[in-house]
């Protein structure tokens, strides 16, 4: 079965990880892009994993 893509937002940190890195940062172009065509490959995602089941780690998050 299919895990969430699910975004821990805090672990022992006040902070977010998004308020750490500067909006100018080259990898946030890219950052978009890629959640972009992971979005769009959910339906192809959907078809590889089983309905029944202990949830998975989202493939999107592992691949991003």
């Amino acid at each position: 079965m299919r895990g969430l893509d699910l975004k821990q937002d805090e672990l022992f940190s006040y902070t977010t990880l998004e308020q750490r890195i500067p909006n100018d940062h080259p990898l946030r172009p890219l950052r978009r892009l890629v959640d972009t065509v992971l979005a769009s490959m959910d339906r192809d995602f959907d078809g590889l994993y089983s309905r029944r089941g202990r949830a998975s780690i989202a493939p999107e998050r592992l691949l991003r």
